[in-house]
C-alpha cells in the first residue's frame, strides 16, 4: 500500500467508512424493507438471499473505495494490491497468521485433544480394538461429517461468505481509507473496529425480537458479541496493516470463526488453562516477528505504515 497519508481529509474518511459499514447493513435488509419482497420460505433461502445481499453491498463498496482514494491509475493490479488481494507470499500470509492465532487456542486444542483421545481409547477398549475396521468407520464418519457440513447454510455463511465479504469492507476497503485520512496505523486499529461493531448492531434487534429476549439479557449478549467484535477487529486490522496481505486477516477470521471464544480454564485438566497461559504469552512474543512486513513482501521501502 503506496498511497500518500493525508490524501483524503480525516472526516471524510471516516464520514466514508461510516456510509461503507451503513451500505453492507442496510443492503441485507433491502429485499424486505425497499424492496418489499415476500418472506422467504425457509431458513436456507433466507440465508441465501442474504448472501447475495451481501456480495451486492461488498462489490459496491470495492467500486466506491478507489473514487475516494487518491488513485490515478485504472491498472488493477495496483488497485488489488492496495486492497490485500495478492497471489505473491500467499504461503507466509496463510500459514504463519494461522499459526500465530493459533497461540491463542492453545487450551481449546489441548481440550479437544483430549477429548478425541478418549473417544478412541473407549472406541478401543470397547469396540473391539483399534482394527482396520474401525479406521475405515472413522474415515467413513469423517466424510460424512463433511459432506453434512458443507451442505450445511451456515458453514457458508460463517467460513466463506460472512468472512470474505467482511473482510473486503472492513479491512481492504476502510483501512487505506483511514490511513489516506491520515490516521496512524495504530489509530486505525482502534477505529476500524469500531465500525465494524456497528455493523452488527443490528443483531440486537434480532435477538430481541426473534428469540423474545428481554432488553437487558439482549443487550448483555450484543455487548459481549460487540466486545469480542472490537477485539477480534483490532488484531485483524493489525495483520492487514502489517502484512499489506488480505489473507492473512482472512485465515484469522475463518479459524476463529471455527474455533469461537478461547477456552481458558476446564474443570477436567488443570493443563489446559496452563497451556492457554502458554499459548497466550506465546502469541504475545511472537506477534511482531511473525508479522513482520519483511516476511509478505519483496519492499517494504514504499508504505510509511511499515517505516
Amino acid at each position: 500500500m503506496d498511497l500518500q497519508n493525508d490524501a483524503v481529509s480525516k472526516p471524510i474518511s471516516v464520514i466514508a467508512c461510516i456510509s461503507l459499514a451503513l451500505l453492507y447493513v442496510v443492503t441485507l435488509y433491502a429485499p424486505t424493507f425497499l424492496l418489499r419482497l415476500p418472506p422467504p420460505s425457509s431458513f436456507t433461502n433466507f440465508m441465501i438471499r442474504r448472501f447475495l445481499c451481501a456480495i451486492v453491498s461488498t462489490t459496491l463498496s470495492l467500486f466506491i473505495t478507489p473514487l475516494i482514494l487518491p488513485v490515478q491509475t485504472r491498472d488493477l493490479k495496483y488497485i488489488f494490491g492496495v486492497y490485500g488481494l495478492r497471489v505473491d507470499h500467499m504461503w507466509q500470509a496463510l500459514v504463519l497468521p494461522l499459526a500465530l492465532t493459533s497461540l491463542m487456542y492453545a487450551g481449546s486444542l489441548l481440550l479437544k485433544s483430549l477429548q478425541l483421545f478418549d473417544f478412541w481409547r473407549q472406541h478401543a477398549f470397547f469396540g473391539g480394538g483399534l482394527s482396520f475396521d474401525s479406521f475405515k468407520c472413522a474415515a467413513t464418519s469423517f466424510i460424512d461429517w463433511l459432506s453434512a457440513i458443507s451442505s450445511n447454510v451456515m458453514t457458508w455463511r460463517n467460513y466463506i461468505v460472512g468472512p470474505l465479504t467482511e473482510e473486503l469492507v472492513f479491512r481492504a476497503c476502510m483501512i487505506p481509507i483511514l490511513l489516506c485520512g491520515g490516521f496512524k496505523p495504530y489509530n486505525t486499529m482502534v477505529l476500524g473496529p469500531i465500525f465494524f461493531s456497528l455493523a452488527h448492531l443490528n443483531h440486537f434487534m434480532e435477538i430481541y425480537t426473534k428469540q423474545n429476549y428481554i432488553i437487558k439479557k439482549a443487550a448483555m449478549i450484543i455487548g459481549l458479541q460487540l466486545g469480542y467484535t472490537v477485539l477480534f477487529g483490532s488484531y485483524a486490522s493489525f495483520l492487514f496493516i502489517r502484512t499489506g496481505h488480505l489473507a492473512a486477516p482472512l485465515v484469522a477470521h475463518v479459524y476463529c470463526n471455527f474455533m469461537g471464544l478461547p477456552v481458558l480454564h476446564s474443570q477436567r485438566s488443570g493443563i489446559v488453562t496452563i497451556a492457554s497461559i502458554i499459548g497466550f504469552l506465546g502469541f504475545l512474543w511472537l506477534l511482531f516477528p511473525m508479522t513482520g512486513p519483511e516476511l509478505y513482501n519483496d519492499r517494504i521501502d514504499n508504505c510509511s505504515c511499515w517505516q
